[in-house]
């Protein structure tokens, strides 16, 4: 199945070319599934169908959701207060009814998260279409899979289970309860689940699509966005300028914002792939206000991201771990080796990455940063390293 997230500032139409780009590969046969986690129904508003938590058919081939955050976040905390009953009933504490309780901030992501893994793996569509939040909440949002995921690894390592058996012992000799056999049943699912969203994410046929309208302010967005996709590891197959104005028009006044958007265009286009799109003179509602907007297809994935390690031990006796940073600055850039971790911080982004199993055997020889590359030298250490007979 074929992924596509999209998203661009606040504003910058992400939803509206959601819709779009998912009527147009509907409408050539493409049996396509569009999400949103918008609160508003903007998705639907664009349609001019309603959507909500049950799928609706909003065109041939071509299936809307808005998953409902309530409903998971209801369901999950009734299940956690279920396992955990007992500490419950120690404490002397009162459960929540489902009726009271209302989602916390950040539940609209983890819902779109869960349903993004759900509809990958019913395999029921061959294009995802995602109506992702605004670029910062979006970075993080992908982000959070794999973070929680390490959160979980070290906390409750899983390796610790099998030491079921001796449990009631160690507690006794330590003093203190150890963590019950439901706590790492909980873990280990939710390492399953989370395990299965960072798959759809990673995998070389999703791609993330920037939406912005070209101007200073759009600029600066899509090149943070660029930046924090790239150190992710995700690839972004265009960038789409929309809302673009008439080259050649009667009024006057637009010649400044024409102009600025000219030399937004040609920046970009020297970095990116670029798509304009342009302004209908109104905000696009219904089928037909959609196909006019003429979006760029799904397309193909083309090349996956790759941070590949080169083999200069002959020349200059280092392995080159070379790390794509589009944008980055050598004043913002920060790294720290942790163990087998690298700590990778560039600008407001920061990624907590393993080191491929042959640089834990080396120790850092330095770092340079040429061309939005960042290069990371690894000298063998003598003591792990193997020796030449």
């Amino acid at each position: 199945m074929r992924t596509i997230l999209i998203t661009g500032p606040g504003g910058s139409g992400r939803t509206t070319l959601s819709a779009a780009t998912a009527l147009a590969a509907a409408a050539k046969g493409t049996n396509t599934l569009v999400l949103s986690a918008d609160r508003t129904d903007t998705l639907g508003a664009a349609l001019g169908i309603g959507t909500g938590p049950t799928p609706v058919e909003a065109a041939p081939s071509l299936t809307a959701w808005r998953p409902d955050p309530a409903q998971d976040f209801r369901r999950d905390l009734t299940a956690l207060q279920d396992r955990a009953s007992s500490a419950l009933d120690l404490l002397g504490a009162s459960r929540l009814d489902p009726e009271e309780l209302t989602p916390l901030p950040g539940a609209e992501e983890l819902a779109l998260l869960r349903a993004l893994r759900d509809a990958a793996l019913s395999e029921s569509y061959d294009l995802l279409v995602v109506d992702l939040p605004p670029a910062p909440q979006a970075l993080a949002l992908l982000a959070l899979p794999e973070e929680l995921r390490r959160y979980l690894r070290r906390l409750l390592p899983p390796e610790r289970q099998a030491a079921r058996a001796l449990r009631p012992v160690l507690g006794r000799l330590a003093g203190v309860p150890m963590p019950a056999e439901w706590l790492y049943e909980t873990a280990g699912r939710w390492d399953l689940e989370l395990a299965a969203v960072e798959a759809v994410v990673a995998d070389r046929d999703t791609v993330v699509r920037l939406v912005a309208e070209p101007g200073p302010a759009g600029a600066d967005a899509v090149r943070t966005a660029a930046l924090g996709l790239a150190l992710r590891g995700l690839r972004t197959d265009v960038v789409v300028a929309n809302r673009v104005l008439p080259e050649v028009s009667p009024d006057t006044w637009l010649a400044g914002p024409v102009a600025q958007q000219r030399k937004t265009l040609e920046e970009w286009r020297e970095a990116y792939d670029v798509r304009a799109v342009a302004h209908l003179g109104r905000d696009p509602r219904g089928a037909d206000d959609l196909t006019a907007l003429a979006v760029p297809g799904a397309g193909h994935a083309g090349s996956p991201a790759e941070w590949p390690v080169t083999d200069r031990l002959g020349e200059d006796g280092v392995l080159v771990w070379q790390i794509p940073l589009p944008g980055a600055i050598r004043e913002e850039l920060d790294l720290v080796r942790r163990g087998d971790e690298l700590v990778v911080t560039v600008g407001r982004f920061r990624r907590i990455v393993p080191l491929p199993s042959a640089l834990r055997r080396c120790t850092v020889d330095g770092a340079a940063l040429r061309e939005g590359e960042l290069r990371i030298r690894f000298a063998p250490d003598p003591k792990l390293w193997p020796q030449a007979r």
